[in-house]
């Protein structure tokens, strides 16, 4: 798309967005963000899975969630989409083909001076299965993961929940791995009048954005309903903004676990590490999101 800005091409970088779209309603935001950020060169856009805890058809449902971001975005024919695995992979040493993990494979294998990232917004069977089928790819692309329970215990989370095994499996690999758990991601904290305010207005995009989440909460059991009335988490939004700037001082190198069925932290070994963040700022990521939304869609 054509942006507001450029910036300097040697700034740019190669993305690919895994994203459980149709899960919940953060998805979205952080997906549009991405789209309308010049430092990144989008190279595809995976439909992930999010378990068979609400339906069946899960990745379909996310790829349709997709389909509908980029037909109002009018970005249909400029942004490859790509179905990823429709479950987790089976077990620790079998990938789950998909078009997904095929695209994360052709991309880091390329000869792009470029650097290659992979946001995952959702679980990470897409990229344990590119590694099982490619091992090579490992040290080709950094990967951002929203996803894994505060640190050091660990504990139930969504996204980790939907795919353990292949957690363990990039956990145990060295791709480059920079994990935003829970108690981080979960900060990025606005109001539904904030929303109403800075979102709802740009354009259709912008009232689709608002209007989507606001009916998620709606059709959830009373007790759910904006948990604390006027307020939800856009918690996948981080993995755009730390692209724009990795907040060198709010992360720790910590030796990858092992996660045991239960989600729990197993800590066993000092060798492979992984970025592992303690904050993420949220005026920085939202405000960077509410200005870029109003650059292309507001009056």
């Amino acid at each position: 798309m054509k942006h507001k800005f450029d910036i300097p091409d040697t700034k740019k970088i190669r993305l690919i967005i895994n994203t459980d779209a149709k899960n919940e309603a953060d998805d979205q935001f952080a997906i549009v963000h991405a789209l309308l950020t010049p430092r990144f060169i989008i190279k595809g856009i995976i439909a992930a899975h999010f378990g068979t805890h609400r339906t069946t058809e899960s990745m379909q449902e996310s790829y349709d969630e997709c389909v509908k971001l980029l037909e109002l975005m009018e970005l249909t024919d400029e942004v490859p989409l790509y179905k990823g695995a429709e479950t987790k992979i089976p077990d620790e040493q079998t990938p789950a083909p998909s078009e997904g993990a095929d695209l994360i494979i052709r991309e880091a294998m390329s000869d792009s001076d470029k650097p290659l990232y992979v946001i995952f917004l959702g679980p990470l069977t897409d990229l344990a299965s590119a590694y099982l089928k490619e091992p090579a790819i490992e040290n080709k692309l950094t990967a951002i993961w929203i996803g894994g329970g505060a640190w050091p215990d660990g504990e139930n989370e969504f996204n980790l929940g939907n795919d353990i095994d292949a957690a363990n499996v990039v956990m145990r690999s060295n791709i480059p791995l920079w994990q935003v758990p829970r108690n981080v991601y979960s900060t990025i904290r606005v109001s539904i009048a904030e929303l109403a305010v800075k979102v709802k207005p740009c354009g259709k995009i912008g009232d689709y954005l608002y209007q989507q989440l606001y009916d998620f909460n709606f059709k959830l059991k009373d007790n759910m309903r904006f948990p604390k009335g006027e307020m939800w988490s856009l918690g996948d939004s981080p993995a755009v903004s730390l692209l724009l700037d990795p907040h060198d001082y709010h992360y720790e190198m910590k030796p990858a676990p092992r996660i045991t069925p239960d989600m729990r932290y197993v800590h066993y070994q000092k060798e492979r590490l992984i970025r592992v963040y303690n904050y993420v700022d949220p005026r920085f990521t939202l405000e960077d999101m509410f200005a870029k939304l109003k650059l292309h869609y507001g009056d």
